[in-house]
């Protein structure tokens, strides 16, 4: 997992207890300003090579059919249980677990795939702050008045148009999206008819959802805040469907179960078990019920049923990755590293170009301890950060092989690597600078310790003694 913090939003002004009511929510005005252009959140990001696959398998032809390489887009998993999806620069594209689980057919989820494939096509992002500055001239406006108003000795003036001022500029910013909106939609319809698929999941989800519409906005899922819901979207989406010569087909069967598996995971390892169990009673015999329950008992410490269950689910297919996978993980965590070895590496010997299931037989191989794996180990780390040069435990995974080997430059700078790709630069700082000292002068890991240090934030201290070294 991998988190990403929130920005701070701070205010340069007065503490509150010394300031008047109408300087207040000025501040209070001017931070929410600032905050319309973030799109950054605390969320959790996710990684799960199953739930990829099956995103990239669905999204792939799709986005091909929006002119753009299927490679240049990431597709990334949120654990949050609120409906949502997005998109941000660099053609990244974002899905919360919530709008997963909340998908009724994989077409549902292929339309809102559609949608947001559309706004990266039409650099919607790129051009979003053209629609802040919009909001920000009736606002800044309002607040200018406000302002001269407080200044005149009407303070209940100008907190009623300090107050307002965020509603017009809101408003001017929601009619700007809105037009992104509508041309999201009609855009992702024509992916989904270049490929052969029926727009009727993107109207069914929205339908879905309809009132929200009404809702305040605090009471939206984020989806509708961010996407805007009208009926008059919703109608022009179904007259589209309907003027459509693609006909509305059922899902493949494959697609169908592909889904059922995301969420029975999703509910397994993100919901308690007493829940999962609820859920998914005892009586169910599906692949999905059956699939969700052995991880629910794996979360709840059940080891012994977890490891029953899943051999029953490798039994009906000895030839699925993930089952193999999900008994590794469960043989690890209860410290029979041996038989996790095995497990892994069947999942990988199934699906060798995957890097997460590298990273896991790596990681069993290093805890057994037993020197007989530390080449292998060394390959599959290597192996999978040739693929994810940015995937931080691996890094660190290789940072403690190095460090058991005694090669103390290359340990310090995989530990190095391994903060820098978590986003901690002044760890990642001390310990490239750590590296150099290890490091044969001049070699490329030298001079990667060197480009890490010069990355991550340093003083002048720090650049000196570099040039030093």
């Amino acid at each position: 997992m991998v988190f990403m913090m929130r920005p701070a939003l701070t205010c340069s002004c007065r503490p509150a207890s010394v300031m008047p009511s109408w300087a207040r929510l000025l501040c209070w005005v001017v931070m929410l300003t600032v905050a319309m252009g973030q799109t950054a959140l605390a969320q959790t990001l996710l990684r799960d090579t199953e739930i990829e696959e099956t995103l990239d398998r669905y999204a792939h032809p799709i986005i091909q059919a929006a002119g753009l390489p299927p490679e240049s887009v990431e597709i990334h998993l949120i654990g949050d249980k609120q409906i949502n999806a997005f998109v941000t620069a660099g053609r990244n594209m974002y899905f919360n677990t919530g709008l997963i689980l909340k998908a009724e057919t994989p077409n549902e989820l292929k339309g809102v795939i559609a949608h947001e494939t559309g706004h990266i096509a039409a650099g919607h992002i790129a051009r979003s702050d053209q629609g802040i500055k919009a909001a920000m001239q009736p606002l800044l406006l309002t607040m200018g008045l406000g302002v001269l108003a407080a200044a005149a000795g009407r303070p209940d003036a100008a907190i009623g148009l300090l107050g307002s001022a965020q509603y017009f500029g809101t408003l001017s910013y929601l009619r700007y999206s809105r037009n992104q909106e509508s041309a999201a939609d009609q855009a992702g319809m024509r992916y989904l008819e270049a490929t052969e698929q029926s727009g009727d999941g993107l109207v069914a989800f929205f339908e879905r959802f309809r009132f929200q519409e009404v809702m305040s906005e605090a009471k939206r899922y984020p989806y509708f805040r961010t996407h805007p819901l009208s009926s008059a979207r919703i109608a022009a989406l179904r007259s589209r469907v309907a003027a459509s010569n693609i006909q509305a087909k059922a899902d493949s069967p494959e697609d169908v179960m592909a889904l059922k598996m995301m969420q029975a995971k999703i509910e397994g390892f993100l919901n308690p078990p007493g829940q999962t169990f609820a859920k998914y009673r005892d009586t169910v015999v599906t692949l999905p019920g059956r699939y969700a329950r052995a991880i629910a008992f794996y979360q709840n410490a059940e080891t012994e049923k977890a490891l029953a269950m899943i051999t029953d689910l490798i039994n009906d297919q000895p030839f699925n990755a993930y089952f193999w996978e999900l008994k590794g993980q469960v043989l690890l965590e209860a410290g029979r590293a041996d038989e996790a070895i095995a497990a892994h590496q069947r999942s990988v010997d199934l699906m060798p170009e995957a890097p997460l299931l590298r990273i896991n037989l790596a990681q069993a191989q290093i805890v057994s301890k037993d020197p007989q794996w530390e080449d292998e180990a060394l390959a599959n780390l290597q192996h999978a950060l040739a693929r994810e040069k940015d995937n931080s435990f691996a890094w660190y995974q290789l940072s403690i092989l190095y460090d058991r080997q005694d090669k103390d430059g290359e340990a310090r700078l995989a530990s190095a690597e391994s903060r820098y790709y978590a986003g901690d630069l002044k760890q990642a700082l001390v310990f490239a600078m750590r590296a150099r000292e290890h490091l044969t002068r001049g070699t490329p890991e030298w001079r990667r310790a060197a480009d890490i240090v010069l990355a991550s934030e340093p003083t002048k201290g720090d650049i000196q003694a570099l040039g030093e070294q």
